[in-house]
């Protein structure tokens, strides 16, 4: 019977649990160079010491403009591998496996001069109006996603993820709210995501799984739900992604009657419609911070892996004190053995 704490493999993959460290950003870069500080390896490296399966780095920029702050990490520049795999080693050497999700904010990165977009609008009257990217740009920056997951691969990540959810670039393209462009990529929404899969894909070794998240539902006037995310789920899955991680929302404001609800789980059947109708590894997210109900939703093959976002940040030793709670045996550091 499978539980929070059985093991996982997909591809090379292989997890020691099914605990997931959602991608969570920092805004902590020290010097705005998009390089990995002190800060990050004491957060990551501490929540595997704390018995965390799978950690997933935080959104990690193709290029400065595609920064949500100026204070996010980047892969646009070999110099920013290092510190990435500082990080890695430390994780690994306490059990735990690494990945990096890959993004561009688009018309969301708040610091960039003037954003760009598939479209020129903006995402509200609080944000900068973008600029339209031509189809060269959109081409350039399928290279752009290619040249940063090389430099994963050198950093030693365990997996790569690429954000397509949330409301940043991947899933402007893909979002008819969004994208109103008469080109290539105004005519089929999931090409641009098609083609970073296909750029992104041939840089990783054969076993090292491709995984995307996606918001599957928007919650705004106009936008697709969970019919239409099915559709576009299964061109990338046909791409190459191998395991979704399925987020919602994040596009537009939500209306007074259609928002996403609050409560425990909310996004779980959201996960479950897509591993049943594309057969394909998802990871459920949203509110799971309490371990019995994170088990229940890998006990009932809701999803095969649970993300837990805000409460990892309260507490990084979460999964052991979850492994306490649910009476399953997991390794605890020896220092710390003797308060458990």
């Amino acid at each position: 019977m499978k539980d929070l704490f059985s093991p996982f493999k997909i591809k090379g993959l292989e997890l020691k649990n099914r605990i997931v460290m959602s991608p969570m950003c920092q805004y902590s870069v020290a010097n705005q160079d998009g390089i990995a500080a002190d800060w990050h390896y004491l957060h990551y490296v501490s929540r595997a010491i704390g018995g965390t399966g799978f950690i997933i780095i935080e959104m990690t920029d193709v290029e400065p403009d595609g920064r949500i702050s100026n204070f996010d990490l980047g892969l646009w520049s070999d110099e920013q591998i290092a510190p990435l795999k500082k990080i890695v080693d430390a994780c690994h050497s306490y059990g735990a496996k690494v990945g990096i999700q890959i993004a561009h904010a688009g018309r969301k990165a708040e610091d960039a001069e003037v954003p760009v977009a598939p479209s020129s609008i903006a995402f509200s009257n609080q944000y900068k109006q973008p600029r339209a990217l031509s189809t060269e740009e959109v081409k350039s920056l399928v290279e752009k996603f290619r040249s940063a997951a090389a430099r994963a691969v050198k950093a030693g990540f365990d997996a790569i993820e690429l954000h397509g959810a949330h409301g940043y670039l991947l899933h402007q393209f893909h979002s008819p709210l969004t994208n109103k462009r008469e080109d290539e990529y105004g005519k089929d929404l999931t090409k641009f995501g098609r083609e970073v899969i296909e750029a992104v894909k041939a840089e990783m070794p054969e076993d090292m799984p491709l995984m995307m998240r996606i918001s599957a539902k928007e919650y705004v006037e106009g936008g697709y739900g969970i019919e239409e995310s099915l559709v576009f789920a299964r061109q990338y899955q046909q791409a190459g992604v191998d395991l979704f991680d399925v987020s919602s929302g994040g596009e537009g404001h939500f209306p007074a009657d259609g928002g996403p609800g609050s409560h425990a789980g909310y996004q779980v059947p959201l996960a479950r419609e897509i591993k049943q109708a594309l057969d394909v590894p998802v990871i459920a997210v949203g509110r799971l911070e309490d371990p019995v109900l994170a088990n229940a939703v890998i006990g009932n093959e809701d999803a095969d892996l649970a993300a837990i976002g805000r409460e990892l940040l309260r507490n990084p030793y979460w999964a052991l004190d979850a492994a306490v709670k649910l009476k399953k045996e997991t390794a605890i550091p020896k220092p710390y053995s003797r308060a458990f």
